[in-house]
């Protein structure tokens, strides 16, 4: 099969893998341009199966690990040469086409192997550092498969990105807690009274509620600062932009609305919500 329709076939593929998988927002969306979206879904792809490495299956952390060095010699081959794997190339073909800057993918695979040995922070600015890794190189991909190259473009889509992972981290508190991590800050946890059986037992109680609060509030401070980086998009990425924000903004609205109670029940949207969230301004 000649090259060309192997990783036309391989950027299929990346939309069907994206579009098959939930997350807070359709990864895909029609604000997306449609010449686009097959660059958005092999990123989304390269960043899923390796998370997954991090996360799903029986192996061992070493093990883990091991894959995870593996995956990153991959992605370094796959800027250099063909590789015999067509998702590879395919990915090759977005970096090279719309100018990606490898570092990016290089912090990613950074943030899933730090998901495997180190399960707790200090404090807040140690969660930023991981958000540096885990959340802001993905708003920059997307930036650059844009054509949108500003560093105060940079520095807002981080803000919007940090927020994003933060509201991940409560919406998923008693999810990482069996994965044995604990992304809210250790000095935080003491200052509100939140000792780690309290989340063992999924207890609801007032310093829990506080310390929630407390992190939601700040979060919606970085999503505000984030809403800066509009004037510097295109108007359809703008638009989902927007709606990416809004639904942020939405998780933590709901968060309010169950008392702050993440370790019984995670917030997130219905069909009609985002639908909502949408016309939302």
């Amino acid at each position: 099969m000649d090259a060309k329709i192997e990783i036309d076939v391989a950027y299929k593929n990346a939309i069907e893998f994206t579009k098959n998988h939930y997350e807070n927002f359709p990864v895909i969306s029609f604000l997306i341009p449609k010449h686009l979206r097959k660059h958005v879904a092999i990123v989304y792809q390269f960043a899923r199966q390796a998370d997954d490495i991090a996360d799903e299956g029986d192996c061992t952390v070493e093990e883990r690990l091991t894959q995870l060095e593996e995956y990153k010699t991959k992605l370094t081959k796959s800027d250099s040469a063909l590789s015999e794997n067509n998702f590879w190339n395919a990915l090759h073909n977005t970096i090279g086409e719309k100018n990606l800057t490898l570092q990016n993918f290089s912090n990613l695979l950074e943030a899933f192997s730090q998901d495997l040995t180190k399960h707790n922070y200090q404090n807040f600015d140690e969660l930023l550092n991981y958000c540096s890794n885990s959340a802001n190189p993905v708003g920059r991909i997307i930036l650059e498969i844009n054509g949108v190259n500003d560093a105060k473009a940079n520095y807002y889509s981080d803000k919007i990105c940090t927020a994003l992972q933060l509201t991940n981290f409560l919406q998923d508190v008693s999810i990482d807690y069996e994965k044995g991590r604990i992304y809210l800050p250790k000095d935080e946890m003491e200052k509100f009274g939140v000792t780690e059986n309290v989340i063992h037992l999924k207890n609801n109680n007032s310093n829990f509620k506080k310390l929630i609060k407390y992190q939601v509030e700040r979060i919606q401070l970085l999503f505000e600062d984030g809403k800066n980086l509009l004037p510097f998009l295109p108007f359809a990425l703008r638009q989902q932009i927007r709606w990416t924000i809004n639904g942020g903004n939405g998780i933590l609205d709901k968060i309010i609305k169950l008392e702050f109670d993440v370790l019984n029940l995670r917030p997130k949207f219905s069909k009609i919500d985002l639908l909502k969230l949408l016309f939302q301004r």
